[in-house]
């Protein structure tokens, strides 16, 4: 089974989803580090949706200008420009595999799509 997940190193829930992944037999396993390579707008409006999320219940606070902006009060298609231009507006993990896509806070939830 091939599994992708946007990833930052720098996160610990995100080390600990890719350790959960890398862990279990028969998982293919890509990487994205999304800061270096960031979403397309449709992506990441793709990945929201299949995760069962809006744009708004997916944006990243902690450490990012978000609140400050003002994006969590913003309509949604405009929340998704601003993800796609900074994708440090995202929150992470996300990982995908053929059973769907799973926001992963917390990691173990990867553990519903392997």
């Amino acid at each position: 089974m091939k599994a992708t997940i946007w990833h930052n190193p720098n996160c610990g829930t995100s080390r600990k989803t890719l350790a959960i992944l890398e862990e279990t037999p028969g998982v293919d396993v890509e990487v994205i580090e999304y800061l270096k390579t960031p979403y397309s707008r449709a992506k990441v409006a793709q990945l929201i949706a299949d995760a069962g999320l809006t744009p708004a219940d997916a944006i990243r606070k902690m450490g990012t200008d978000a609140e400050e902006r003002g994006l969590p009060d913003m309509a949604p298609d405009a929340i998704l420009d601003a993800m796609a231009a900074n994708p440090a507006y995202v929150n992470r993990p996300f990982v995908e595999t053929e059973k769907g896509v799973r926001f992963c806070r917390p990691q173990d939830k990867v553990r519903e799509i392997l």
